[in-house]
């Protein structure tokens, strides 16, 4: 098993890349519409999207748990493809001995198909940025391909969150050759995305709370302001370790109890996070030429993505309500690391 240092030698080179292909500016380009061609090449040859695949399919064989901080530093730098939920499609294909996807895999929180096959996936998350969308439907889970049928499909709403139309299911589709809780993996990954990008947001509005100045002093000296960021940094040190918790998995499936308490946590806190940051910020915060909004409005589709607070709080009370024993032993046992 892959020791916690093992991460280490991951990061540095993470960073780099993030600095390079990264950066507000290819964020905003691929928001666009921007194929950001040379930059998306480079994440598809960097080799991160192979990390949980097994080792003798040509990965790290690294287990979930040990992908957290690399998944939380890529949200910090909010990078526009579904690098996350393509390493578990991979890593599921390799596991299966299948062939692993090209290209990067968003999972549709939902799909339907109606009576003539024509298909419809809702708030997919990086929907339009992604060479494949991860279905769940009734026979079961599948990899729909839309890099190479765009021109079939029709897109709704914005790049953060897709709506993803077909009249027909486009050649290509394939079956996923394993079962596993795409919804409770959705939820996870969601909620390591919130996490990270709400620890970037928080330095943001430290940082300017610290250099705007306002009646002769900064912002930061004002009481009400202080009050203000230390509730911001409650809820952001909360929803960090709540989405640890969602990572906690020596596979590359999360348990559906810790990515519930992930998701139920962070999506809770997105809302305050959000108002307290703009608060603080002003109206430059959203200004399209700053980069607070770019964060605020992916919190606010991540919170929605996979479900709300409300619905992952009502699993968590119905597993509470079904535990044996004390209910606080119920919960605490699930959510703790597993034994060394």
């Amino acid at each position: 098993m892959p020791s916690p240092a093992t991460v280490s030698p991951f990061l540095d080179p993470l960073e780099k890349l993030l600095s390079v292909h990264g950066t507000p500016a290819v964020v905003r380009a691929v928001e666009a519409g921007d194929d950001a061609g040379n930059a998306r090449q480079a994440w598809i040859d960097s080799g991160f999207a192979d990390l949980l695949m097994p080792e003798a399919s040509g990965g790290a064989g690294l287990p979930l748990r040990m992908a957290d901080e690399l998944l939380r530093t890529c949200a910090r730098r909010l990078l526009p493809w579904p690098l996350d939920a393509t390493m578990i499609a991979r890593a599921a294909f390799a596991g299966a001995g299948g062939a692993a996807p090209d290209g990067f895999v968003a999972i549709a929180p939902q799909t339907s198909v109606d009576a003539d096959g024509r298909m419809l996936c809702r708030g997919v998350p990086d929907g339009a940025a992604a060479d494949w969308i991860l279905a769940t439907v009734a026979e079961g889970a599948m990899l729909v391909p839309v890099r190479e049928h765009r021109s079939e499909a029709v897109f709704r709403g914005g790049t953060v969150a897709t709506d993803v139309f077909w009249h027909a299911q486009p050649a290509g589709t394939t079956p996923i050759p394993r079962g596993m809780d795409w919804m409770a993996i959705g939820a996870c990954l969601m909620a390591t995305r919130i996490a990270g990008a709400m620890e970037r947001l928080l330095e943001m509005t430290l940082a300017h709370a610290s250099t705007r100045a306002q009646f002769g002093k900064p912002l930061a000296a004002f009481q009400a302001v202080q009050q203000q960021l230390a509730v911001m940094a409650e809820q952001v040190a909360a929803a960090r370790m709540a989405a640890s918790i969602g990572m906690l998995a020596e596979g590359i499936e999360p348990d559906p109890l810790r990515a519930a308490i992930a998701k139920a946590r962070t999506s809770e806190a997105v809302v305050e996070v959000t108002s307290i940051a703009h608060g603080v910020h002003g109206a430059i915060g959203i200004a399209a030429e700053f980069d607070l909004q770019l964060y605020t409005r992916r919190l606010h589709a991540w919170r929605l993505a996979f479900g709300t607070e409300r619905r992952w709080q009502g699993v968590v009370g119905r597993a509470l309500l079904a535990a044996e024993g004390p209910v606080l032993d119920a919960i605490v046992l699930r959510a703790a690391p597993p034994a060394a």
